[in-house]
C-alpha cells in the first residue's frame, strides 16, 4: 500500500500543472477545475515520487505538475500496474487505469530537452473515474487487480 505524495491541477492544456491542497473528483469526468477533466480516457494522470526524484538528481529544481500529473504516488508500484487495474484513493475514490504512458507533445517537453529523456511515455498512467470524492497528501492507495490486460509500451489503452 502506498500514498499520495502531492496532487496537482492547470485550468488549461498545455501549461504545467501546480500542487494544490486538495482536489474532488467527479465520476465519469475527472478533477473539478482541471483542463484535462471531460467525457474521455485519460481524466486523472499519475506519476510515481520516486521517478520524480530520479529526474531531480539531473533538475533538483523541478516541483510537482511538470509532468502534467495530477495525483503524485509515493510506495506504489505504478509501471507495474495493467489497464483494468484499480486504485483505491482513501476510502472512497476509485481510478481504473486506462492507458500506460503517453508522447510528450512537440516532439518533446522542456524536461526531455533538458535532460535528453522523459518518463512520462514510459511511466505515465492514465485512469478514468469510477467513483468520486476528494483526494490530497497523505491519503492511502490501493491497488485492486482488474482484468490483468498486459501492456508496456506508450500509448496503450483500453477501448
Amino acid at each position: 500500500m502506498g500514498t499520495v505524495e502531492a496532487v496537482c491541477v492547470s485550468a488549461k492544456k498545455g501549461i504545467i500543472k501546480k500542487p494544490v491542497s486538495e482536489i474532488e473528483l467527479q465520476e465519469n469526468w475527472g478533477i473539478s477545475d482541471d483542463a484535462h477533466a471531460g467525457d474521455w480516457h485519460r481524466q486523472v494522470s499519475l506519476l510515481a515520487g520516486e521517478s520524480i526524484d530520479g529526474v531531480r538528481e539531473t533538475l533538483p529544481q523541478i516541483d510537482h505538475g511538470v509532468f502534467a500529473e495530477n495525483i503524485v504516488t509515493r510506495g506504489v508500484d505504478l509501471v507495474g500496474l495493467n489497464i483494468g487495474d484499480r486504485l483505491l484513493i482513501g476510502d472512497q475514490v476509485v481510478l481504473e487505469v486506462t492507458q500506460i504512458g503517453k508522447e510528450c507533445h512537440n516532439s518533446g517537453c522542456a524536461i526531455k530537452k533538458a535532460t535528453g529523456d522523459c518518463i512520462m511515455p514510459r511511466e505515465g498512467i492514465f485512469s478514468r473515474v469510477l467513483r468520486g470524492g476528494k483526494v490530497r497528501a497523505g491519503l492511502n492507495i490501493e491497488i485492486q487487480p482488474g482484468a490483468g490486460v498486459v501492456l508496456g509500451a506508450p500509448e496503450h489503452s483500453a477501448p
